[in-house]
């Protein structure tokens, strides 16, 4: 019999004044016996409309017919059919928005806990399963991915299977891209990202790290050296900053350098020596995802007040209900319809308060949200020793410009079809470096695309 309980069976967390003094997981994961009874919630419909909001087609009622049995292995090799990385995606894939969107049970109640099962299939598998994955047999085709972020190693998980010679070319000295410098530990563990590249270094391929494409070598470069395809797959790691007055003082961070500290860096142990501002006060920018990573990481650092300055009302806010439920509960101070008008410094040159003004919401934008306007004579100070600018990114220019042939729009993000097909012939791009900064599901979900495409390429070459 189903489960016809209205609610998801609930998670087990940190408690919030615990969670938000340490880097640990604040999920904690489901037993056996929660995910068992989460997916008995399932009702397993014929036109399985949850499966046609997953970027990567993940078959979503089998893997939980599967887990509401308690055969966990079945439903690990139905999910990696389709997806490469799920422990990742289980843990910060916008569910709510896509799959669990679209979930029948949501209509009058909580939809199914779809990430909740896809994480708990892919921790299980990892503690209990130890068989290596085969090697499939090469080819004599060689692929390039320029990118070891979330598009990169989906593409690589999906080439490697059909026999292609894969090498991934990460920039940093670490492969997981925005897995491993951008989201924190306490969101993503850094360990469960290890194992998922390791999975695929099992399967045969092979990741260069410290190489810099455009640098070291550039694209052109790499079909001189026998790749026969290359996919980029080097996401939208550009900071943006707003132009106000002060953003040039000590004490002002980019999330982006902000949150690689902390991630990449490990500047949240004693036992590393990577500089970061110690700060009482700290106001962050912003109000999506990354801004929410990045107030909550500062708190853990032991800021006594975090503020969200956000110019526009809580509706409107691009970051995930959960991670805004999660920041309030950590003490978090949301500064709603405030717009940062100049960043004051003292006789050092270090940030010592921030010029506010409050804001109103007019008509709607382009974006279609209603557009924020300063209210008249509303300015006024915020004390606070830090600024954390978390407005968004845009692609590096370093690859675009050095490759012949490879067209972008005025945002700088490479021009890709529906195929992940660029205009040069033989290159393939997607995720962030072709959308601007999106969602790790997303970015994914244009590997795989890529992948398939790369192959039919090659095949018919």
């Amino acid at each position: 019999m189903p489960n016809m309980s209205p609610n998801k069976t609930k998670m087990p967390e940190q408690a919030p004044n615990v969670r938000n003094k340490n880097f640990s997981e604040v999920a904690l994961g489901y037993t056996e016996q929660m995910a068992i009874e989460e997916a008995q919630r399932c009702l397993n419909c014929k036109h399985k409309p949850c499966v046609s909001g997953c970027p990567v087609n993940v078959r979503i009622p089998e893997f939980i017919a599967n887990v509401a049995k308690g055969d966990f292995k079945t439903a690990y090799e139905i999910i990696k059919m389709t997806n490469a990385l799920p422990a990742v995606s289980g843990r910060v894939c916008p569910q709510e928005s896509q799959c669990e969107g679209k979930c029948v049970r949501g209509i009058k109640g909580e939809s199914v806990g779809i990430g909740r099962l896809e994480r708990f299939v892919a921790d299980w598998a990892m503690e209990n399963l130890n068989e290596k994955p085969q090697k499939p047999q090469l080819n004599g085709k060689k692929v390039a991915i320029v990118g070891a972020g979330p598009a990169g190693l989906s593409c690589a998980g999906d080439l490697v299977k059909l026999g292609y010679d894969i090498t991934i070319f990460e920039a940093f000295h670490k492969a997981g891209g925005v897995l491993v410098y951008g989201i924190p530990e306490f969101r993503l563990p850094k360990s469960i990202v290890q194992k998922e590249i390791d999975n695929l270094i099992a399967q045969g391929v092979k990741v260069q790290t410290n190489m810099v494409i455009g640098r070291i070598l550039s694209v052109d470069e790499l079909f001189e050296s026998g790749f026969d395809a290359v996919f980029i797959g080097s996401g939208a790691g550009l900071p943006g900053f707003l132009g106000i007055e002060g953003e040039g003082l000590v004490g002002v961070y980019s999330a982006n350098e902000f949150l690689t500290r902390i991630n990449l860096m490990k500047a949240y142990l004693d036992e590393y020596d990577t500089p970061i501002k110690q700060s009482k006060s700290v106001a962050v920018v912003g109000g999506g995802n990354v801004a929410m990573d990045a107030a909550r990481s500062a708190k853990r650092l032991g800021a006594e007040h975090v503020y969200i300055v956000y110019r526009r009302s809580e509706e409107e806010m691009p970051a995930r209900i959960e991670e805004i439920h999660h920041a309030k509960e950590e003490g978090i101070e949301f500064m709603l319809l405030t717009n940062p008008k100049r960043i004051v410094g003292d006789e050092d040159g270090h940030v010592a308060g921030m010029e506010c003004s409050k804001m109103e919401l007019g008509e709607p934008d382009e974006s279609g949200r209603r557009r924020p306007k300063a209210i008249e004579g509303s300015e006024f100070m915020l004390d606070i020793d830090a600024a954390i600018m978390a407005v968004g990114t845009s692609p590096n220019p370093l690859i675009r410009s050095t490759t012949t042939g490879l067209n972008a729009d005025k945002r700088g993000c490479i021009i890709a079809d529906e195929s992940m097909a660029t205009s040069k012939v033989g290159v393939y791009a997607g995720g962030d470096t072709v959308t601007g900064a999106a969602t790790v599901i997303l970015a994914m979900g244009a590997g795989k695309t890529a992948a398939a495409s790369i192959d039919e390429y090659l095949k018919n070459k």
